[in-house]
């Protein structure tokens, strides 16, 4: 059953707790995007009614899997992340659909863990602030892995950091962004959490890390799919939707 959107907020502070509601504080337009993969997942299983097989790349300590989860019970979902700890926190939140055998965990990096899983076998790829991080060379090549386990007619959802095309205005985005970390956290006095924001922001930005909107579309493209679509641009972060064909 889907959950009303307006009892988003509830249910995830509910779930996940301080992790949820320090990320809502730090980055709302963040906690937004991981709702809107599962809005656009729902959209695909109110298609069927058959059980979909659903992988999550970067499932952390799970923000977007309970958005998946509260999508559809159709979803059996694998959520891949190589960070331990994170992992760990995903598991204690998310015990219950474990238990239900509806999520399994797996923490293999993300193109170790999709070159483990059979080709036309995925009916939802899916995923969260995680592509952003990978070197571009690395992310090519997921990108690729992503388009062979898709089913024809899969498709591929990701709410991300998707850096404008217009240099100029990217960076006044991105300074207006840190501006907005320094204002929230200085007055919780969370220093070490601003500290890591901003030495993470770093390596985003860099070249060899930043997912710019008109290269990353190409490279949908380059690998096989169609109806490839930007959407919800939300200052840097947008929703990117591209679908296998039959």
């Amino acid at each position: 059953m889907m959950i009303d959107k307006t009892q988003y907020d509830d249910i995830f502070s509910g779930v996940i707790g301080q992790d949820y509601e320090l990320l809502n504080l730090i980055c709302p337009l963040a906690t937004k995007m991981s709702c809107l993969v599962g809005d656009k997942a729902a959209e695909y299983a109110a298609q069927t009614t058959d059980n979909l097989n659903v992988v999550e790349l970067g499932g952390g300590t799970g923000i977007t899997t309970l958005s998946l989860l509260a999508a559809s019970d159709n979803f059996n979902i694998l959520s891949i992340d190589n960070e331990p700890v994170m992992q760990e926190q995903a598991k204690k939140h998310l015990h219950k659909w474990a238990t239900n055998g509806k999520l399994v965990f797996c923490g293999d990096d993300a193109l170790t863990a999709l070159q483990n899983i059979a080709t036309d076998s995925v009916d939802i790829v899916a995923s969260a602030y995680t592509l952003h991080n990978f070197l571009d060379t690395y992310r090519k090549e997921v990108m690729q892995q992503i388009f062979r386990i898709l089913k024809p007619g899969g498709q591929f959802i990701n709410g991300d950091r998707y850096a404008l095309d217009n240099v100029s205005i990217h960076m006044r985005t991105i300074q207006q962004e840190v501006s907005g970390y320094f204002k929230v956290l200085t007055q919780i006095n969370k220093l070490d959490v601003l500290e890591h924001w901003i030495v993470h922001l770093f390596s985003d930005e860099s070249e060899n890390h930043v997912m710019r909107e008109s290269v990353a579309l190409a490279q949908l493209q380059d690998a096989g799919f169609s109806d490839i679509n930007l959407s919800n641009r939300l200052e840097v972060n947008a929703l990117v939707t591209a679908t296998k064909p039959d």
